[in-house]
């Protein structure tokens, strides 16, 4: 990828995925997993949610260290760029009147965090805090990005319901429907792009992965056959 295309690809997948959390914000039907979170801490400490989510982000930042992650220009864009896109889009956009509205604006903005995450940490410039976490337990654990992503938002959904924290359909949406929402994106995005983007590790991990477990079911089978084989013989 060129520079350009990485850029771009960083700008536009920041600026769709503060869009998104604005239009979850104006759908008003509970806040995703990480806010929740944020919003629980901030109810037991003299925090407010904004300063819990930077504390949160500081903490989730030195996770990277064992999983040997590193920031790049796009970890610091991530801040600066949603926090901006995120007020820009709450000034548009209006809640919707009707409960269907309602529900379709927060649907869409599942989706299109989805379609924003793959964009932006795509562009191999550095993810945000949350994000890296991510990308980097599926490297080291050759577990699925569906499967990863699911975890940590169900995990802190329940430490941030735990600690008082406000949660709706949306969140239950966002918290189970996120990891497989962007392992499909990332399934429509050609191999041969994954391979140089920022997802090449991930490429990488999840193709291991999925050698190893087609050797395992080979050995499995190869076992299965030779006792199959020993039982006829006996039985001759």
């Amino acid at each position: 990828m060129t520079a350009l295309a990485r850029a771009s690809a960083l700008l536009i997948g920041l600026c769709c995925y503060g869009l998104s959390m604005a239009m979850m914000v104006r759908a008003g039907l509970g806040l995703d997993p990480w806010d929740v979170f944020h919003q629980g801490l901030s109810l037991h400490t003299p925090m407010t949610i904004g300063m819990a989510s930077a504390v949160v982000g500081v903490v989730v930042l030195l996770a990277w260290i064992p999983l040997r992650n590193r920031p790049g220009i796009g970890t610091v864009a991530n801040v600066i760029v949603i926090a901006v896109t995120v007020d820009a889009g709450l000034a548009i956009l209006s809640v919707p009147q009707s409960l269907p509205g309602r529900v379709g604006l927060m649907v869409a903005a599942v989706v299109l965090n989805a379609v924003a995450t793959v964009l932006y940490v795509g562009a191999g410039l550095g993810p945000g805090p949350r994000d890296g976490l991510m990308t980097g337990l599926v490297v080291r654990t050759g577990l699925s990005v569906r499967l990863v992503r699911t975890g940590i938002e169900a995990t802190v959904l329940c430490l941030g319901w735990l600690l008082g924290g406000s949660v709706g359909v949306g969140t239950i949406v966002y918290a189970f429907g996120i990891g497989p929402l962007v392992a499909v994106v990332l399934r429509l995005v050609p191999p041969r792009l994954l391979a140089v983007s920022g997802w090449a590790a991930v490429h990488a991990a999840q193709r291991r992965a999925g050698a190893g477990r087609v050797q395992t079911e080979g050995v499995r089978l190869a076992h299965a056959c030779a006792a199959a084989d020993r039982r006829e013989s006996t039985a001759g």
